[in-house]
């Protein structure tokens, strides 16, 4: 009994090895697939779809163009899934309806924060889709209209529904998305612009916190939300 017992144990700890290597290398597996989608992002948005190549996308990720193969089998499939995490990303945490807040003013003010941090961790994922989107989304446009739309037609019904309550002023509800839209992609998307403009190297926090006091602000008069609070 005392030697199955050891050999039961043996066999435990063998198989505790193997699921801690099998974890190890499913984590540097993720960890190196992340890497490539941020350097990726890089490519992509300094020089565009047709002007970025594998080889600098490897170059940039430090592995080699076997490697990156191996991960990702051509460019456009690369790219496909760099546009589709930052736009789930944007799915995920960008709902009216999800968003933490009860009144118009809580949920715009948290959607606008929201808005505005994104800008801020992802302003190259946020830069490539503004190249896909100005040349016509040619690669996203059935994405968009099965995962974007869908989101975007019951925020627009929320709303409407405030509209119809007296809690906002009688507003566009599809613009009203589109101006919180340019107003806060922007500080990604034209970062530059702003640095240039504000005489620094880049964006701090506290411009982004000044963005979002602005910006918050703006809205809220457009609307008339704060006479409710």
């Amino acid at each position: 009994m005392k030697l199955n017992g050891c050999l039961v144990s043996a066999l435990g700890d063998g198989l505790t090895k193997e699921t801690d290597k099998w974890t190890r290398q499913s984590e540097n597996r993720k960890a190196l697939e992340v890497r490539i989608i941020r350097s990726a992002e890089i490519v992509f948005a300094e020089k565009g779809y047709s002007g970025s190549s594998m080889e600098s996308i490897a170059v940039t990720a430090e592995i080699s163009k076997q490697n990156l193969i191996y991960y990702f089998p051509s460019k456009e499939v690369l790219y496909k899934r760099v546009l589709k995490e930052i736009l789930d990303i944007w799915i995920e945490r960008l709902t009216f309806l999800e968003t933490q807040g009860d009144t118009p003013d809580e949920i715009i003010r948290g959607y606008v924060s929201e808005k505005l941090k994104l800008s801020r961790l992802y302003p190259n994922a946020s830069k490539v889709f503004a190249h896909e989107i100005i040349s016509g989304a040619p690669l996203m446009k059935e994405y968009l209209v099965s995962h974007l739309k869908p989101q975007f037609d019951r925020d627009v019904k929320l709303v409407k529904s405030w509209v119809k309550k007296g809690l906002i002023e009688k507003v566009d509800p599809e613009h009203l998305f589109f101006t919180i839209w340019a107003a806060t992609q922007t500080y990604a998307d034209f970062s530059i612009q702003m640095e240039i403009l504000l005489g620094k190297k880049s964006l701090a926090d506290r411009d982004f916190k000044r963005a979002e006091k602005a910006v918050t602000e703006f809205v809220m008069r457009a609307i008339g939300a704060q006479k409710n609070n």
